[in-house]
């Protein structure tokens, strides 16, 4: 006769659960991509030389642009509320302008195309002429990145445009022009040929 043997509720063992943790939690780490602010790339210029003479600029020749903490601007003095489209047209504007242009001068413009020459402004009151503009920007230590970012990148656009639109491409194929080739590297130095971009950007204000 068989007897009933009272069987206990079988358990699950859990001894190698604390393993099976520990191999998944090195798993995610080593997988995991901790993504790290390392801020905004910038090249600084090299310090100047003890022999260096100081360079001194006409005030019509910095076209300035101020952000204070409340993220307002104040651009040639005067407060700005305008969209960073119409803030790249002026900074445009500014460095196509041959107020007082040298024989230098006259020669970048001469090498202009046609349509460039026809929106060059001959303003007294602005840059003499574009290798001697000069786009200062100085923010304050409280100014929101967005907004220091929007203003740098309309004056680079503004630039980059300017360069595009001299050998007749977008701002966007120039940007992407391949410096080791050689045909686009001479395209890439006549866009640039005597329109440096002069961006000077201030030690923030505390």
């Amino acid at each position: 006769m068989a007897r009933n043997k009272e069987r206990g509720t079988p358990e699950v063992s859990s001894g190698s659960m604390a393993d099976i943790a520990f191999l998944l939690l090195i798993f995610f780490l080593v997988t995991t991509t901790i993504a790290n602010d390392k801020g905004i790339l910038m090249q600084l210029p090299p310090p100047p030389e003890d022999d260096q003479p100081e360079i001194e600029f006409q005030e019509r020749n910095i076209f300035k642009i101020l952000a204070n903490s409340n993220d307002q601007l104040l651009v040639e003095n005067e407060p700005y509320n305008k969209p960073m489209s119409e803030l790249k047209e002026e900074v445009k504007a500014f460095v196509l302008n041959f107020g007082n242009p040298d024989q230098e001068g006259i020669d970048t413009y001469n090498s202009l195309p046609s349509q460039m020459k026809v929106k060059a402004k001959q303003s007294p009151e602005s840059s003499d002429h574009p290798k001697k503009a000069v786009v200062s920007f100085k923010a304050n230590r409280g100014t929101s990145y967005e907004l220091y970012i929007d203003v740098l990148d309309a004056v680079h656009a503004a630039y980059n445009e300017i360069y595009g639109e001299r050998v007749g491409i977008t701002s966007k194929e120039f940007l992407e022009l391949d410096q080791s080739k050689d045909v686009e590297k001479r395209m890439y130095q006549q866009a640039r040929a005597g329109i440096p971009k002069a961006i000077s950007i201030a030690e923030p204000d505390k």
